[in-house]
């Protein structure tokens, strides 16, 4: 059925004849930062560490998966591997459900191991904004690393001047594992209506192989994701938007998708089905400073079946996620001016795992209910300094199925204190101290069942050990950093930007897997850490040419002193490109991982990927876009720790866009 519907999504892009020209005239907007802060405003004047990506920029990664498509922000690494079914992102040392994690602005929580976190085709994604650090005053339950919010494309974004309906098909090849996506999207926008229907589709035809040539086996997998938004505006004040999407992959792989099969993890044929429903309401009179108003109901539907191919055992997960959230910012003055932005949301996840029909209490069934309030206000003390403070108040319940597993309730404040100060237009100097928190995922507190089999009578085959008594995690964390923008540095329209910080946070009850082989058991325990790093970021943006690099340092250790498993390695990013004429940029980007302080046994690596892009303005090619790229040029054979596989090797990358 996958195949089917990507070989007549194949068919629908081919059909695309007529092209308009498309004016590419060299325009540098402002960075803005638009839902990652529950507000709109300019990264410059964001008194915290922040990434955005989108546009262009998104485009030329040509992505087939997140790690292509973010995995070298700074600060950022994807773990997961290969298979893109299984990646989760890490910010800093925290990882998977340690990160709010926002589609379309509705938190998707579900986080399992070795299953992955992202589900949707990457050229359906218009943007995304990252922001490290303690994020819990604004969005509460796990948002120790930060927030990740990923924004879907819009009709706003593909529409040229002055018109009002349009389509884009899109079709593009890579070598590595012989992979063909297609898609096709329609919109317009008809004054008080838009709309926007996305159908596209990825078939990996062969397994991808590792720098070096040898194979990932099986890692075939399909995917097809269709999605629908309509907008309406029944005034200028008033804007509804309702979107839906469905995302399916299926391939057959290892139980942990993370790792190479064995008999302890064994194959198994994987469907997985995400279906997100998404209803907003944004209302701003524009006469009124007290009302900017954004009301958001969602709903998100997952379900992964697993057959095992060597020996009848049919496991089937379910989660799903139920929010409701309404914000509103407030412009006043009170003999200073004070932006102010207060809300709450309420959201509850339902699991439900299954064994051959049975109860599979490696995946208990069980709920949990969130609800929170929050505040944050901007005080602009003078012109060039402001100072920002912030509270939310938690109440979170956990409710398993089983009566012989105790409830969880528990509260908690999250307060966060910043200051911004800016002593040219061109500079800005910020700091913040915030508590943030994460509740225990339902799985840590109750799972039990068989984690793995060994096979032999010692050591004993291991099993997983409920822990209903575990604390939340909680962190203070302080941050101190600077960030330098100035348009035409060196020619008219030009941009340099420049952003570096430093971080520590101190984290009490830090969550982690204890295996204990001996005994046979599994179980999640509470231990003291900390963590502290650096990051910096660079870009330069002109009409012929830009340059730009990226550098992370993270660091972390327990209350034992050793090193903490989940820090990435150091990386340095290098990017540069040109534009010889408006029709043609070319560019590389540049790689340079070092060896992992946890672990010594996985090595550092350093990539070369190439791109190039032509989309001419004139001609019976106006209005196209093609795309070429060379990914890990030498075909290095390189792991990002602490993935179980080794990463893709060489690949020639095509990718042809038509609009009309």
């Amino acid at each position: 059925m996958r195949r089917t519907v990507l070989l007549l999504t194949t068919a629908l892009a081919t059909s695309g004849a007529s092209a308009q020209a498309q004016d590419l005239g060299f325009v540098l907007d402002p960075i803005l930062l638009g839902t990652a802060f529950r507000d709109e405003r300019a990264v410059l004047d964001t008194p915290a560490a922040a990434s955005v990506i989108e546009g262009e920029d998104l485009a030329n990664r040509q992505a087939g998966d997140f790690q292509d498509l973010i995995g070298d922000l700074p600060g950022v690494s994807i773990n997961g591997g290969p298979r893109g079914m299984s990646q989760e992102i890490n910010i800093r040392g925290f990882s998977d459900d340690q990160i709010v994690l926002r589609f379309d602005g509705g938190r998707f929580n579900y986080s399992q191991g070795h299953r992955g976190r992202f589900f949707v085709d990457p050229d359906l994604v218009g943007s995304v904004e990252v922001v490290r650090g303690g994020g819990s005053t604004l969005y509460g339950s796990g948002a120790l690393g930060g927030v990740v919010s990923v924004e879907t494309i819009s009709a706003a974004d593909l529409l040229g001047p002055d018109q009002t309906e349009g389509g884009r098909v899109t079709l593009g090849y890579s070598s590595n594992g012989e992979q063909v996506n297609a898609n096709s999207m329609v919109y317009a926008d008809w004054g008080d209506w838009d709309a926007l229907l996305f159908v596209g589709g990825r078939q990996i035809n062969a397994d991808l192989e590792a720098g070096g040539g040898d194979d990932i086996a099986y890692s075939q997998v399909d995917s097809v994701n269709g999605h629908v938004a309509i907008g309406f505006e029944p005034s200028a004040d008033s804007r509804f938007e309702l979107t839906f999407s469905s995302y399916l992959d299926e391939g057959q792989i290892p139980s942990n998708s993370n790792g190479a099969v064995t008999g302890s993890n064994p194959l198994v044929d994987r469907e997985a089905e995400v279906t997100n429903l998404r209803l907003s309401w944004d209302y701003a009179p524009v006469a009124s400073d007290w009302i900017d108003l954004s009301v958001l109901a969602y709903g998100t539907w997952l379900e992964i079946t697993e057959d095992r191919v060597t020996a009848p055992r049919l496991d089937e997960t379910r989660y799903e996620t139920f929010g409701f959230e309404v914000t509103n910012r407030s412009s006043f003055d009170l003999g200073v001016p004070v932006d102010l932005v207060y809300g709450f949301e309420a959201f509850r996840d339902t699991q439900e795992g299954e064994r051959d029909g049975a109860p599979r209490t490696a995946f208990p069934d069980a709920e949990a209910d969130t609800v929170g309030v929050f505040m944050e206000a901007t005080v602009s003390v003078s012109p060039s300094f402001d100072v920002i403070a912030g509270l939310r108040y938690d109440l979170y319940e956990r409710d398993p199925s089983d009566a012989t597993l105790d409830e969880v309730s528990e509260e908690f404040l999250s307060p966060r204190l910043g200051v911004s100060y800016r002593p040219t237009e061109e500079w800005q100097i910020f700091a913040n101290v915030a508590r943030a928190f994460r509740a225990p995922s339902l799985t840590e507190l109750y799972n039990s069942g068989l984690h793995f089999a060994i096979g032999a009578p010692f050591p004993p085959d291991n099993f997983f050990v409920p822990n209903p008594n575990l604390d939340p995690e909680e962190s203070t964390q302080f941050e101190i950093g600077a960030r330098f923008e100035r348009m035409g540095v060196f020619s008219a329209g030009d941009r340099l930007s420049f952003s570096a910080n430093a971080y520590f946070a101190e984290v009490e009850n830090f969550i982690e897997m204890a295996v204990n082989i001996l005994a046979g058991t599994t179980t999640f325990t509470n231990v003291d850490a900390e963590l502290w790093g650096f990051e910096a970021e660079v870009d330069y943006d002109a009409e012929r040419w830009f340059a730009g690099a990226g550098l992370s340092i993270a660091r972390g250790e327990g209350a034992d002193g050793d090193w903490l498993s989940s820090l990435p390695q150091d990386r340095l990013t290098l990017e540069a490109g040109y534009r010889p004429n408006d029709d043609w940029s070319v560019g590389a980007r540049a790689t340079f991982a070092a060896e992992p302080i946890a672990d010594d046994t996985f090595d550092g690596y350093r990539t070369l990927d190439l791109f190039a892009s032509v989309a001419p303005e004139n001609g019976v090619f106006a209005g196209s876009t093609i795309r070429f790229g060379i990914d890990n040029v030498f075909d290095e054979d390189y792991v990002i720790y602490p993935n179980g596989l080794s990463q893709t090797g060489r690949s020639f990358e095509l990718t042809a866009s038509f609009t009309f």
